[in-house]
Protein backbone atom coordinates (compact mmCIF):
# COMPACT_ATOMS: atom_id res chain seq x y z
CA UNK A 1 0.00 0.00 0.00
CA UNK A 2 1.33 3.39 -0.74
CA UNK A 3 3.44 5.33 2.01
CA UNK A 4 1.44 8.77 0.35
CA UNK A 5 -1.83 7.70 2.05
CA UNK A 6 -3.77 9.50 4.34
CA UNK A 7 -4.75 7.21 7.65
CA UNK A 8 -8.74 7.45 6.87
CA UNK A 9 -7.84 6.86 2.92
CA UNK A 10 -5.77 3.02 4.24
CA UNK A 11 -8.81 2.54 6.52
CA UNK A 12 -11.61 3.03 2.93
CA UNK A 13 -9.53 0.61 1.25
CA UNK A 14 -9.74 -2.25 4.21
CA UNK A 15 -13.26 -1.13 4.59
CA UNK A 16 -13.22 -2.05 0.53
CA UNK A 17 -11.35 -5.19 1.14
CA UNK A 18 -14.15 -5.98 3.98
CA UNK A 19 -17.02 -5.70 1.62
CA UNK A 20 -15.47 -7.47 -1.23
CA UNK A 21 -14.75 -10.17 1.38
CA UNK A 22 -18.60 -10.72 2.14
CA UNK A 23 -19.31 -11.10 -1.79
CA UNK A 24 -20.15 -7.76 -2.25
CA UNK A 25 -18.95 -5.77 -5.51
CA UNK A 26 -18.48 -1.82 -4.44
CA UNK A 27 -18.50 -0.62 -7.94
CA UNK A 28 -21.42 -3.28 -9.65
CA UNK A 29 -22.30 -3.47 -13.21
CA UNK A 30 -25.99 -3.01 -13.42
CA UNK A 31 -27.72 0.53 -13.78
CA UNK A 32 -30.05 1.88 -10.67
CA UNK A 33 -33.69 2.37 -11.73
CA UNK A 34 -34.10 5.91 -10.49
CA UNK A 35 -37.60 7.03 -10.50
CA UNK A 36 -37.21 10.54 -9.31
CA UNK A 37 -34.70 13.12 -7.72
CA UNK A 38 -34.40 15.26 -5.05
CA UNK A 39 -36.07 18.42 -5.43
CA UNK A 40 -38.86 16.86 -7.23
CA UNK A 41 -39.73 15.18 -3.74
CA UNK A 42 -39.37 18.28 -1.72
CA UNK A 43 -41.38 20.56 -4.12
CA UNK A 44 -43.98 18.00 -4.97
CA UNK A 45 -44.24 15.84 -1.91
CA UNK A 46 -48.22 17.67 0.13
CA UNK A 47 -47.97 14.41 3.24
CA UNK A 48 -51.11 12.52 3.89
CA UNK A 49 -52.61 14.28 0.01
CA UNK A 50 -51.06 12.68 -1.90
CA UNK A 51 -48.54 10.26 0.14
CA UNK A 52 -49.70 7.21 -2.24
CA UNK A 53 -48.23 8.81 -5.28
CA UNK A 54 -44.46 8.92 -3.03
CA UNK A 55 -44.87 5.21 -1.67
CA UNK A 56 -42.25 3.42 -4.26
CA UNK A 57 -39.97 6.15 -4.76
CA UNK A 58 -35.95 5.07 -5.82
CA UNK A 59 -33.32 7.73 -6.08
CA UNK A 60 -29.39 7.60 -6.04
CA UNK A 61 -27.02 9.89 -4.78
CA UNK A 62 -23.68 11.07 -2.57
CA UNK A 63 -23.84 10.22 1.59
CA UNK A 64 -22.57 13.60 3.14
CA UNK A 65 -23.95 13.18 6.53
CA UNK A 66 -24.68 10.91 9.09
CA UNK A 67 -26.69 10.43 12.20
CA UNK A 68 -25.94 6.87 13.85
CA UNK A 69 -28.67 5.96 16.59
CA UNK A 70 -27.52 2.23 17.11
CA UNK A 71 -29.89 0.54 15.42
CA UNK A 72 -31.19 3.38 12.89
CA UNK A 73 -29.74 6.35 11.67
CA UNK A 74 -30.85 9.50 9.53
CA UNK A 75 -28.27 10.26 6.66
CA UNK A 76 -28.22 13.12 4.15
CA UNK A 77 -28.52 11.76 0.37
CA UNK A 78 -27.27 14.80 -2.18
CA UNK A 79 -28.15 13.67 -6.08
CA UNK A 80 -27.76 16.05 -8.65
CA UNK A 81 -30.71 17.92 -7.97
CA UNK A 82 -29.63 18.62 -3.97
CA UNK A 83 -29.54 17.29 -1.13
CA UNK A 84 -32.66 15.05 0.48
CA UNK A 85 -32.67 13.21 4.03
CA UNK A 86 -33.36 9.26 4.12
CA UNK A 87 -34.27 7.30 7.43
CA UNK A 88 -32.51 3.75 7.26
CA UNK A 89 -34.03 1.26 9.96
CA UNK A 90 -31.93 -2.45 10.64
CA UNK A 91 -34.69 -4.57 11.14
CA UNK A 92 -36.20 -2.91 7.35
CA UNK A 93 -33.26 -3.44 5.29
CA UNK A 94 -32.58 -6.49 6.95
CA UNK A 95 -36.07 -8.20 7.79
CA UNK A 96 -34.42 -11.64 8.63
CA UNK A 97 -32.12 -12.32 11.49
CA UNK A 98 -28.68 -11.74 9.81
CA UNK A 99 -28.09 -8.39 10.24
CA UNK A 100 -24.92 -8.39 7.71
CA UNK A 101 -26.61 -5.81 5.59
CA UNK A 102 -26.44 -3.27 8.36
CA UNK A 103 -24.23 -3.71 10.85
CA UNK A 104 -21.04 -4.80 8.51
CA UNK A 105 -21.90 -2.63 4.72
CA UNK A 106 -24.58 0.23 5.90
CA UNK A 107 -22.56 1.12 9.21
CA UNK A 108 -19.10 0.57 7.77
CA UNK A 109 -20.48 3.27 4.24
CA UNK A 110 -17.86 6.33 4.52
CA UNK A 111 -19.37 10.24 3.13
CA UNK A 112 -18.96 10.31 0.20
CA UNK A 113 -20.32 6.95 -0.71
CA UNK A 114 -22.88 6.86 -3.34
CA UNK A 115 -26.03 4.28 -2.13
CA UNK A 116 -29.57 3.88 -4.25
CA UNK A 117 -32.37 3.54 -1.70
CA UNK A 118 -36.13 2.23 -2.59
CA UNK A 119 -38.44 3.51 0.11
CA UNK A 120 -41.36 5.88 0.38
CA UNK A 121 -41.79 9.40 1.14
CA UNK A 122 -43.00 10.93 4.68
CA UNK A 123 -42.84 14.24 7.42
CA UNK A 124 -40.30 13.37 10.25
CA UNK A 125 -41.54 14.82 14.09
CA UNK A 126 -39.84 17.86 12.88
CA UNK A 127 -41.27 18.81 9.94
CA UNK A 128 -38.64 17.32 7.53
CA UNK A 129 -39.40 15.79 4.04
CA UNK A 130 -37.44 12.48 4.09
CA UNK A 131 -37.31 8.97 2.33
CA UNK A 132 -37.91 5.91 4.84
CA UNK A 133 -35.14 3.36 3.36
CA UNK A 134 -35.98 -0.32 2.87
CA UNK A 135 -33.76 -1.44 0.66
CA UNK A 136 -30.44 -0.20 -0.52
CA UNK A 137 -27.37 -0.90 -2.52
CA UNK A 138 -23.90 0.06 -2.63
CA UNK A 139 -23.12 1.89 -6.26
CA UNK A 140 -19.96 3.36 -5.73
CA UNK A 141 -17.31 3.47 -2.65
CA UNK A 142 -15.40 6.73 -2.11
CA UNK A 143 -11.70 6.26 -1.38
CA UNK A 144 -10.54 9.63 -1.13
CA UNK A 145 -12.43 11.48 1.57
CA UNK A 146 -14.11 15.05 1.17
CA UNK A 147 -13.41 18.00 3.06
CA UNK A 148 -15.53 18.79 6.02
CA UNK A 149 -18.38 20.91 5.43
CA UNK A 150 -20.60 21.71 8.12
CA UNK A 151 -24.11 23.06 8.11
CA UNK A 152 -26.92 23.71 10.64
CA UNK A 153 -30.02 24.87 9.68
CA UNK A 154 -29.79 25.56 6.08
CA UNK A 155 -26.59 27.40 6.55
CA UNK A 156 -22.95 26.57 5.32
CA UNK A 157 -20.35 26.83 8.13
CA UNK A 158 -16.31 26.20 7.07
CA UNK A 159 -17.04 26.55 3.02
CA UNK A 160 -14.29 24.82 1.04
CA UNK A 161 -13.12 28.49 -0.63
CA UNK A 162 -9.11 27.76 -1.69
CA UNK A 163 -9.24 28.66 -4.77
CA UNK A 164 -6.31 26.48 -5.82
CA UNK A 165 -8.22 23.73 -4.45
CA UNK A 166 -11.62 24.43 -5.92
CA UNK A 167 -10.32 24.88 -9.69
CA UNK A 168 -7.64 21.68 -9.68
CA UNK A 169 -10.08 19.64 -8.17
CA UNK A 170 -13.34 21.26 -9.42
CA UNK A 171 -14.91 17.10 -9.45
CA UNK A 172 -14.87 17.88 -5.55
CA UNK A 173 -15.67 21.50 -5.52
CA UNK A 174 -18.99 20.61 -6.91
CA UNK A 175 -19.61 18.27 -4.71
CA UNK A 176 -18.92 20.08 -1.26
CA UNK A 177 -19.91 23.31 -3.00
CA UNK A 178 -23.51 22.55 -4.78
CA UNK A 179 -24.31 26.53 -5.20
CA UNK A 180 -21.08 26.23 -7.89
CA UNK A 181 -22.62 24.23 -10.13
CA UNK A 182 -25.28 26.89 -10.60
CA UNK A 183 -23.01 29.32 -12.04
CA UNK A 184 -22.12 26.42 -14.57
CA UNK A 185 -26.53 25.89 -15.55
CA UNK A 186 -26.48 29.42 -15.75
CA UNK A 187 -23.95 29.87 -18.50
CA UNK A 188 -25.70 26.75 -20.04
CA UNK A 189 -28.55 28.90 -20.34
CA UNK A 190 -26.59 31.50 -21.51
CA UNK A 191 -25.56 29.49 -24.67
CA UNK A 192 -29.03 28.50 -25.52
CA UNK A 193 -30.11 31.51 -25.08
CA UNK A 194 -27.72 32.79 -27.40
CA UNK A 195 -28.12 30.05 -29.81
CA UNK A 196 -32.03 30.56 -29.56
CA UNK A 197 -31.70 34.14 -30.63
CA UNK A 198 -29.46 33.51 -33.76
CA UNK A 199 -31.49 30.12 -35.08
CA UNK A 200 -34.71 32.51 -34.88
CA UNK A 201 -33.59 35.05 -36.90
CA UNK A 202 -32.20 32.49 -39.48
CA UNK A 203 -28.69 32.03 -38.56
CA UNK A 204 -26.71 28.66 -39.77
CA UNK A 205 -24.31 26.83 -37.09
CA UNK A 206 -21.31 26.11 -38.55
CA UNK A 207 -17.84 24.21 -37.34
CA UNK A 208 -14.47 25.71 -38.47
CA UNK A 209 -10.94 23.80 -37.87
CA UNK A 210 -9.34 24.07 -34.33
CA UNK A 211 -5.77 22.84 -36.04
CA UNK A 212 -4.89 25.40 -38.96
CA UNK A 213 -1.78 26.18 -40.77
CA UNK A 214 -2.36 30.12 -40.54
CA UNK A 215 -3.17 31.54 -37.31
CA UNK A 216 -5.44 34.12 -38.68
CA UNK A 217 -8.12 36.50 -37.74
CA UNK A 218 -6.88 38.18 -34.48
CA UNK A 219 -3.71 39.50 -33.38
CA UNK A 220 -2.20 36.71 -30.44
CA UNK A 221 0.55 34.87 -30.25
CA UNK A 222 -0.52 31.36 -31.47
CA UNK A 223 0.59 27.56 -29.81
CA UNK A 224 2.33 25.72 -32.18
CA UNK A 225 2.32 22.23 -32.73
CA UNK A 226 3.10 19.92 -35.76
CA UNK A 227 1.10 17.83 -38.12
CA UNK A 228 3.41 14.22 -38.22
CA UNK A 229 1.65 13.01 -41.66
CA UNK A 230 2.20 15.91 -43.50
CA UNK A 231 5.31 17.20 -41.71
CA UNK A 232 4.11 20.70 -41.85
CA UNK A 233 3.81 23.12 -38.72
CA UNK A 234 0.12 23.65 -37.36
CA UNK A 235 -1.24 26.44 -34.83
CA UNK A 236 -4.58 26.05 -32.72
CA UNK A 237 -6.66 28.44 -33.43
CA UNK A 238 -6.99 31.94 -32.05
CA UNK A 239 -9.73 32.66 -33.89
CA UNK A 240 -12.63 31.84 -36.84
CA UNK A 241 -13.21 34.64 -38.69
CA UNK A 242 -11.55 34.35 -41.60
CA UNK A 243 -13.29 30.14 -42.20
CA UNK A 244 -16.45 31.93 -40.67
CA UNK A 245 -16.12 34.89 -43.77
CA UNK A 246 -15.19 31.63 -46.18
CA UNK A 247 -18.85 30.92 -46.17
CA UNK A 248 -20.03 34.12 -46.39
CA UNK A 249 -18.14 33.84 -49.86
CA UNK A 250 -19.21 30.63 -50.51
CA UNK A 251 -23.43 31.46 -50.56
CA UNK A 252 -24.31 31.67 -46.60
CA UNK A 253 -25.89 34.58 -45.62
CA UNK A 254 -25.51 34.81 -41.44
CA UNK A 255 -23.70 31.47 -40.19
CA UNK A 256 -22.09 31.68 -36.46
CA UNK A 257 -19.77 29.52 -34.51
CA UNK A 258 -19.09 28.95 -30.51
CA UNK A 259 -15.82 29.13 -31.24
CA UNK A 260 -13.12 27.56 -28.56
CA UNK A 261 -9.58 29.64 -28.96
CA UNK A 262 -6.23 29.24 -27.80
CA UNK A 263 -3.87 32.24 -27.19
CA UNK A 264 -0.47 31.36 -25.92
CA UNK A 265 -0.43 34.67 -23.71
CA UNK A 266 -0.81 35.38 -19.82
CA UNK A 267 -3.70 34.70 -17.57
CA UNK A 268 -5.51 36.51 -14.70
CA UNK A 269 -8.76 37.46 -13.39
CA UNK A 270 -10.03 37.77 -17.13
CA UNK A 271 -7.62 35.83 -19.16
CA UNK A 272 -7.47 32.05 -19.65
CA UNK A 273 -5.20 30.25 -22.71
CA UNK A 274 -8.53 28.69 -23.68
CA UNK A 275 -11.41 30.40 -23.99
CA UNK A 276 -14.74 30.31 -25.40
CA UNK A 277 -15.79 32.77 -28.39
CA UNK A 278 -19.58 33.58 -30.05
CA UNK A 279 -18.54 34.64 -33.62
CA UNK A 280 -21.24 35.35 -36.26
CA UNK A 281 -21.06 36.78 -39.18
CA UNK A 282 -24.23 38.42 -41.84
CA UNK A 283 -24.08 38.98 -45.14
CA UNK A 284 -25.48 42.70 -46.37
CA UNK A 285 -25.49 44.10 -42.96
CA UNK A 286 -22.90 46.65 -41.29
CA UNK A 287 -21.59 47.61 -37.93
CA UNK A 288 -24.53 49.99 -37.16
CA UNK A 289 -27.00 46.98 -37.61
CA UNK A 290 -24.52 44.77 -35.54
CA UNK A 291 -24.64 47.34 -32.85
CA UNK A 292 -28.71 47.13 -33.15
CA UNK A 293 -28.89 43.21 -32.97
CA UNK A 294 -25.98 42.89 -30.68
CA UNK A 295 -28.18 45.08 -28.03
CA UNK A 296 -31.02 42.98 -28.50
CA UNK A 297 -29.24 40.12 -28.07
CA UNK A 298 -27.81 40.46 -24.57
CA UNK A 299 -31.04 42.20 -23.66
CA UNK A 300 -32.88 38.62 -24.35
CA UNK A 301 -29.46 36.70 -22.35
CA UNK A 302 -29.87 38.87 -19.64
CA UNK A 303 -33.49 37.93 -19.27
CA UNK A 304 -33.28 34.26 -19.82
CA UNK A 305 -30.76 33.63 -17.84
CA UNK A 306 -31.26 35.87 -15.21
CA UNK A 307 -34.91 37.06 -15.03
CA UNK A 308 -34.37 40.61 -15.51
CA UNK A 309 -31.84 43.15 -17.27
CA UNK A 310 -30.74 44.61 -13.98
CA UNK A 311 -27.54 42.46 -12.67
CA UNK A 312 -25.54 42.86 -9.80
CA UNK A 313 -22.26 43.12 -10.52
CA UNK A 314 -19.71 42.80 -7.17
CA UNK A 315 -20.98 46.31 -5.82
CA UNK A 316 -22.15 47.64 -9.01
CA UNK A 317 -25.28 47.60 -10.80
CA UNK A 318 -24.88 47.20 -14.51
CA UNK A 319 -28.25 47.65 -16.79
CA UNK A 320 -28.53 45.23 -20.47
CA UNK A 321 -31.40 47.34 -20.62
CA UNK A 322 -31.26 48.62 -24.69
CA UNK A 323 -30.44 50.95 -26.06
CA UNK A 324 -26.29 51.01 -25.00
CA UNK A 325 -24.29 54.45 -24.92
CA UNK A 326 -22.29 54.81 -28.17
CA UNK A 327 -19.41 56.95 -27.86
CA UNK A 328 -16.15 57.33 -30.62
CA UNK A 329 -12.33 56.27 -29.87
CA UNK A 330 -10.67 59.10 -30.06
CA UNK A 331 -13.77 61.25 -28.03
CA UNK A 332 -13.34 59.01 -25.48
CA UNK A 333 -9.55 59.16 -25.00
CA UNK A 334 -9.97 63.22 -25.39
CA UNK A 335 -12.43 62.48 -22.46
CA UNK A 336 -10.13 60.70 -20.23
CA UNK A 337 -6.48 61.99 -21.67
CA UNK A 338 -7.46 65.20 -22.54
CA UNK A 339 -5.15 64.84 -25.78
CA UNK A 340 -7.30 64.80 -28.55
CA UNK A 341 -4.72 62.03 -30.72
CA UNK A 342 -6.71 62.61 -33.87
CA UNK A 343 -4.49 63.51 -36.18
CA UNK A 344 -0.72 62.03 -34.37
CA UNK A 345 1.59 60.43 -36.22
CA UNK A 346 3.67 57.62 -34.46
CA UNK A 347 5.70 60.09 -32.96
CA UNK A 348 3.48 62.01 -31.17
CA UNK A 349 1.70 58.84 -29.74
CA UNK A 350 4.99 58.10 -28.13
CA UNK A 351 5.55 61.46 -26.56
CA UNK A 352 1.68 60.98 -25.28
CA UNK A 353 2.20 57.68 -23.71
CA UNK A 354 5.29 59.43 -22.22
CA UNK A 355 3.27 61.91 -20.60
CA UNK A 356 0.73 59.57 -19.75
CA UNK A 357 3.50 57.10 -18.02
CA UNK A 358 2.30 54.39 -19.93
CA UNK A 359 4.63 51.84 -21.58
CA UNK A 360 5.50 51.76 -25.22
CA UNK A 361 7.33 48.72 -26.72
CA UNK A 362 9.83 49.94 -29.78
CA UNK A 363 7.76 47.30 -31.58
CA UNK A 364 4.52 48.49 -31.15
CA UNK A 365 3.25 50.90 -34.35
CA UNK A 366 0.54 53.55 -33.96
CA UNK A 367 -2.59 50.92 -34.13
CA UNK A 368 -0.60 49.40 -30.73
CA UNK A 369 0.26 52.32 -29.33
CA UNK A 370 -3.43 53.88 -29.58
CA UNK A 371 -4.61 50.47 -28.03
CA UNK A 372 -2.48 51.34 -25.01
CA UNK A 373 -3.30 54.69 -24.07
CA UNK A 374 -7.40 53.47 -24.40
CA UNK A 375 -6.63 50.51 -21.99
CA UNK A 376 -4.72 51.94 -19.76
CA UNK A 377 -6.82 55.39 -19.44
CA UNK A 378 -9.89 55.36 -20.59
CA UNK A 379 -11.26 51.18 -20.66
CA UNK A 380 -12.08 50.91 -16.81
CA UNK A 381 -14.47 54.15 -16.69
CA UNK A 382 -17.28 52.25 -18.80
CA UNK A 383 -19.40 50.19 -16.37
CA UNK A 384 -22.22 50.32 -18.05
CA UNK A 385 -22.64 48.57 -21.41
CA UNK A 386 -21.13 51.17 -24.22
CA UNK A 387 -19.79 50.33 -27.84
CA UNK A 388 -16.62 52.57 -28.07
CA UNK A 389 -16.49 52.95 -32.61
CA UNK A 390 -14.26 54.38 -35.14
CA UNK A 391 -11.14 53.17 -34.77
CA UNK A 392 -8.11 53.99 -36.48
CA UNK A 393 -7.02 52.02 -39.75
CA UNK A 394 -3.78 50.70 -37.53
CA UNK A 395 -5.55 48.57 -35.17
CA UNK A 396 -8.33 47.06 -37.62
CA UNK A 397 -6.34 44.97 -40.47
CA UNK A 398 -9.79 43.44 -41.29
CA UNK A 399 -12.34 45.79 -41.60
CA UNK A 400 -13.91 48.27 -43.80
CA UNK A 401 -12.58 51.72 -44.31
CA UNK A 402 -15.08 54.06 -42.63
CA UNK A 403 -17.91 55.47 -45.13
CA UNK A 404 -17.21 59.40 -44.14
CA UNK A 405 -14.45 59.51 -41.42
CA UNK A 406 -10.49 59.28 -43.64
CA UNK A 407 -7.98 56.98 -41.73
CA UNK A 408 -10.92 55.60 -39.35
CA UNK A 409 -12.49 51.57 -39.99
CA UNK A 410 -16.32 50.52 -39.40
CA UNK A 411 -15.45 49.23 -35.95
CA UNK A 412 -17.15 48.85 -32.15
CA UNK A 413 -15.99 47.13 -28.87
CA UNK A 414 -18.89 46.67 -26.18
CA UNK A 415 -17.09 47.44 -22.82
CA UNK A 416 -18.90 46.44 -20.19
CA UNK A 417 -17.58 46.65 -15.96
CA UNK A 418 -14.21 48.05 -17.38
CA UNK A 419 -14.05 45.33 -20.32
CA UNK A 420 -14.63 44.30 -23.60
CA UNK A 421 -17.16 41.95 -24.07
CA UNK A 422 -17.17 42.11 -27.86
CA UNK A 423 -15.53 43.15 -31.01
CA UNK A 424 -17.43 43.97 -33.73
CA UNK A 425 -16.60 45.40 -37.82
CA UNK A 426 -18.31 46.17 -41.09
CA UNK A 427 -15.89 43.56 -42.82
CA UNK A 428 -13.17 44.23 -45.30
CA UNK A 429 -14.33 42.59 -48.79
CA UNK A 430 -11.98 44.11 -50.81
CA UNK A 431 -9.51 42.03 -51.63
CA UNK A 432 -6.25 44.60 -53.04
CA UNK A 433 -7.01 46.65 -49.71
CA UNK A 434 -7.22 43.53 -47.77
CA UNK A 435 -3.45 42.33 -48.95
CA UNK A 436 -2.25 45.62 -48.54
CA UNK A 437 -3.19 45.42 -44.55
CA UNK A 438 -2.42 42.06 -44.39
CA UNK A 439 1.09 43.34 -45.67
CA UNK A 440 1.89 45.90 -43.25
CA UNK A 441 1.29 43.08 -40.35
CA UNK A 442 4.01 41.69 -42.15
CA UNK A 443 6.24 44.58 -41.55
CA UNK A 444 5.12 44.78 -37.66
CA UNK A 445 6.37 41.10 -37.51
CA UNK A 446 9.68 42.19 -38.66
CA UNK A 447 9.57 44.77 -35.81
CA UNK A 448 9.41 41.95 -33.14
CA UNK A 449 5.03 42.07 -33.07
CA UNK A 450 4.69 38.48 -31.84
CA UNK A 451 1.04 38.64 -32.32
CA UNK A 452 0.84 40.75 -35.85
CA UNK A 453 -1.22 38.97 -38.42
CA UNK A 454 0.31 36.60 -40.85
CA UNK A 455 -0.69 36.96 -44.44
CA UNK A 456 -3.35 33.80 -45.47
CA UNK A 457 -3.42 34.11 -49.31
CA UNK A 458 -6.18 31.35 -49.67
CA UNK A 459 -8.19 34.16 -47.59
CA UNK A 460 -7.41 36.37 -49.74
CA UNK A 461 -8.53 34.03 -53.00
CA UNK A 462 -11.28 33.62 -51.52
CA UNK A 463 -12.18 37.13 -51.41
CA UNK A 464 -11.12 36.99 -54.81
CA UNK A 465 -13.94 35.96 -55.79
CA UNK A 466 -16.05 38.25 -54.16
CA UNK A 467 -17.71 38.55 -50.58
CA UNK A 468 -20.86 40.58 -50.19
CA UNK A 469 -20.80 43.69 -47.51
CA UNK A 470 -20.77 41.88 -44.08
CA UNK A 471 -21.15 42.61 -40.88
CA UNK A 472 -19.36 40.28 -37.96
CA UNK A 473 -18.94 40.19 -34.43
CA UNK A 474 -17.00 37.93 -32.07
CA UNK A 475 -18.45 37.73 -28.03
CA UNK A 476 -16.45 37.10 -25.18
CA UNK A 477 -18.78 34.33 -23.67
CA UNK A 478 -16.44 33.47 -20.31
CA UNK A 479 -16.49 37.25 -19.70
CA UNK A 480 -20.23 37.42 -20.07
CA UNK A 481 -20.84 34.79 -18.35
CA UNK A 482 -18.61 36.52 -15.37
CA UNK A 483 -21.46 39.25 -15.35
CA UNK A 484 -24.30 37.52 -15.82
CA UNK A 485 -23.50 35.04 -12.78
CA UNK A 486 -22.21 37.79 -10.79
CA UNK A 487 -18.05 36.11 -10.56
CA UNK A 488 -15.21 37.67 -10.10
CA UNK A 489 -12.89 35.47 -11.88
CA UNK A 490 -12.91 33.98 -15.25
CA UNK A 491 -11.68 30.53 -13.30
CA UNK A 492 -15.30 30.34 -11.84
CA UNK A 493 -17.09 30.38 -14.94
CA UNK A 494 -14.73 27.63 -16.00
CA UNK A 495 -15.14 23.98 -15.36
CA UNK A 496 -11.55 22.58 -16.00
CA UNK A 497 -9.93 26.19 -15.96
CA UNK A 498 -6.09 26.43 -17.00
CA UNK A 499 -3.50 25.21 -13.90
CA UNK A 500 0.10 24.86 -13.28
CA UNK A 501 1.11 21.00 -13.09
CA UNK A 502 0.95 19.40 -9.69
Amino acid sequence: MSNNLSEQEIIRREKLAALQGLGIDPYPAPAFPVNIISTEIKSKYLGEENKADFADVCLAGRIMSVRDMGKACFAVLQDHGGKIQVYVRRDDICPTEDKTLYDQVWKTLDIGDIIGVKGFVFTTKTGETSVHVQSLVLLSKSLKPLPVVKEKEGETFDAVTDPEFRYRQRYADLIINPQVKETFLKRSKLINSIKDFLNSHGAIEVDTPVLQSIPGGASARPFTTHHNALDIPMYLRIANELYLKRLIVGGFDWVYEFSRNFRNEGMDRTHNPEFTVLEFYTAYKDYLWMMDTTELLLEKAAIDVNGTTELEVGEKTISFKAPFKRVTMYDAIKEHTGFDISEMDEEGLRDVCKQLGIPAEKSMGKGKLIDQIFGEKCEHHYVQPTFITDYPIEMSPLTKKHRIKPGLVERFELMVNGKEIANAYTELNDPIDQRDRFEDQVKLMERGDDEAMFIDYDFLRALEYGMPPTAGIGIGIDRLCMLLTNQPSIQDVLLFPMMRPE
